[in-house]
């Protein structure tokens, strides 16, 4: 059925409740009441959005950070980055931060999905490697999300356009395509690449993705609209009569209630504007607000560490020591060059209002021109205390040479993709930009709520928790800042590189003298100035997981749910989005989240407790 009203809701009796309409509660929600004996309840604190440019449009990436679409959340005072604040997009809408984020369909390599396996969670995904008939467990998730469309015969070799087709789905609910249009330094990116002997990895989807691909995005060909969980997994199921989604209401609370043999969790309390309501969950409470909320409602409703919850004014319900820990980010930082100011620019839109106009009106007339373009030009590079001994053999085998994992992720693209160096004002020189993104981070940090306040009234997700990702500090933290400097040097040596040079014209952030500071006469000049422009620079890819990590075989003192997803300590209650990850993947989050919730969807299905009394 349509959005429901708070009344309408209340109304109504429901098997599962569902909290975060985003990219895993959507289809969560979809695959649940594809049975019409369940009745399922999404709440979801953002407005649904239909009409909007910046959601729609694959050009207009990035225009609603920073909006009311947005959660706007932020880090604390990163000490390894200087003391900077870094800025934490997350999605509040239907449709979550898959509403906002840059489309990027891909998926990590085999040996991230079976180290989740190698931890004790056998039926998290499956075993990547493990065969069922003629494909893979894992790949089957991942499938089963996707409607793929292959690329035009024309373009697979002018564009590098290629993918095994086998490893595809074929008649999921998210449209993946190639971009209609590329940006003019695309064609250069393989053979400059290919020049310094990383090759082209036609199979990129199929389990290793290491060397130079053409990326392929959640965008619908049909429309050049994006495809993402409001459009794939509700709209076309919004009028099924057991599926109600309410929107623009604040979870506060799990409703838990004690009985003899433990804890069970039977609803929820929401806000909706000044009144307060409770529903409840006749089988199961899911959880999928994401990295960052899921954990921060846990330890509202008095789950979590003692400690942080007594400090905050919150009953402890149940001990569960690493709620909100285990946070790991891809750490992002932006190299910025000069270009050919006779090219095509995506800033050209930034700065005039004109050009903006113009690209908008090919794109509404023919789904045509610079509004379709998104970057697509991907590698990847291939160059123990404080951790279990699973992980640190994991860790190990990671960065073994013979492993093929890669362990840096690098865009290019024309424009100015780094929000820390800001161009000479009235300048006309023209940009472009190499991206080099960590992809298993030794940092870790943690989400938790506030210590309480005087005089403060009460709590929710409404106060945001305090992220601390930890960026360069922490257990060997100090390692992610040497991979980066090495990995700096590299991406300076793709730029410098043919075919990619003959448009590059100087190296812009950093300078090309790298000078060191005043008064470090006695150090290494040339890394001590790459290590400080890092610091400066670093930002968040914004991939967080790991904060309701899966605890496998050391159960709560690793983790805060088992493989079925199951919060430890408290039946009726699951976990089902990026927060279960219990390593980081070599990947942008987008694919694997879907396959999290398919996989979270069948689960419980199999398990389908009975209704209980209430």
């Amino acid at each position: 059925m349509p959005i429901v009203t708070s009344a309408e809701f209340l109304k109504r009796d429901f098997d599962y409740l569902i909290v975060g309409g985003g990219t895993a509660g959507l289809a969560v929600a979809a695959r649940l009441t594809e049975d019409p004996d369940i009745t399922v309840g999404v709440l979801e604190a953002g407005p649904p959005v239909s009409d909007n440019a910046a959601v729609n449009i694959p050009g207009c990436y990035g225009e609603s950070l920073g909006t009311d679409l947005d959660w706007q959340f932020q880090t604390i005072p990163q000490p390894g980055l200087g003391g900077r604040v870094l800025k934490w997009p997350l999605g509040k809408v239907l449709g979550g931060t898959s509403a906002l984020n840059f489309m990027t369909w891909n998926r990590g390599n085999r040996e991230d999905y079976d180290a989740w396996e190698k931890l004790g969670n056998p039926v998290s995904l499956g075993k990547y490697t493990e065969i069922t008939t003629a494909q893979t467990i894992c790949q089957a998730f991942f499938k089963k999300t996707e409607h793929s469309h292959p690329a035009q015969s024309r373009s697979q070799d002018e564009y590098q356009e290629h993918y095994d087709q086998g490893a595809l789905g074929t008649d999921g609910p998210v449209h993946v395509s190639y971009a209609r249009q590329y940006s003019a330094s695309h064609k250069l990116w393989h053979a400059t690449l290919n020049a310094l002997g990383v090759e082209t990895n036609k199979q990129h989807l199929s389990g290793s993705n290491i060397g130079v691909w053409t990326n392929i995005n959640a965008v619908n060909p049909a429309t050049c609209e994006r495809s993402y969980s409001n459009t794939a997994y509700y709209q076309p199921n919004a009028a099924r009569p057991n599926l109600s989604v309410l929107c623009e209401v604040v979870v506060e609370e799990i409703e838990l209630r004690q009985e003899r043999d433990g804890w069970i969790a039977c609803g929820v309390r929401f806000k909706n504007g000044n009144e307060q309501h409770s529903v409840s969950a006749l089988r199961e409470v899911i959880l999928s607000a994401g990295s960052i909320q899921s954990p921060q409602l846990l330890e509202l409703s008095g789950i979590g560490n003692p400690e942080i919850l007594s400090r905050a004014g919150v009953q402890t319900k149940v001990e569960s020591p690493c709620v909100g820990e285990n946070l790991q980010d891809h750490f992002m930082t932006a190299m910025i060059f000069e270009v050919d100011p006779s090219l095509e620019n995506p800033d050209d839109l930034k700065v005039s209002a004109d050009a903006k106009s113009a690209a908008l009106d090919l794109y509404k007339e023919s789904q045509t021109g610079p509004l379709t373009t998104i970057s697509a030009a991907k590698a990847k590079i291939t160059k123990m205390e404080g951790y279990s001994p699973e992980e640190c053999s994991i860790r190990s085998q990671r960065f073994d040479p013979q492993a093929r994992q890669g362990q840096i992720e690098y865009i290019f693209d024309l424009g100015n993709w780094n929000p820390v160096f800001k161009p000479e004002p009235l300048s006309r020189k023209k940009y472009g930009t190499i991206l080099q993104i960590l992809q298993n981070p030794f940092s870790r940090g943690s989400v938790h709520i506030k210590p309480a306040t005087l005089g403060s009234q009460g709590r929710g997700v409404l106060e945001p928790p305090s992220i601390d990702p930890q960026y360069y500090s922490g257990i060997h933290g100090e390692l992610d800042l040497e991979l980066m400097v090495h990995c700096a040097r590299f991406a300076n040596k793709i730029c410098s590189t043919q075919p990619l040079a003959s448009i590059i014209r100087s190296r812009a952030s950093p300078t090309p003298s790298l000078p060191p500071a005043k008064g470090e006469e006695d150090i290494d000049y040339d890394d001590e100035a790459w290590r400080q422009w890092l610091r400066e620079n670093t930002i968040s890819d914004w991939h967080p997981v790991g904060t309701c990590a899966m605890g496998g075989r050391r159960g709560i003192e690793a983790g805060v749910v088992d493989e079925r997803l199951r919060v430890y300590g408290i039946r009726r209650l699951r976990v089902v989005d990026a927060s279960v990850i219990p390593l980081q993947i070599s990947a942008h989050l987008q694919a694997t989240v879907y396959a999290i919730a398919e996989k979270g969807s069948s689960m419980i299905l199999e398990d389908r407790l009975p209704r209980r009394c209430v």
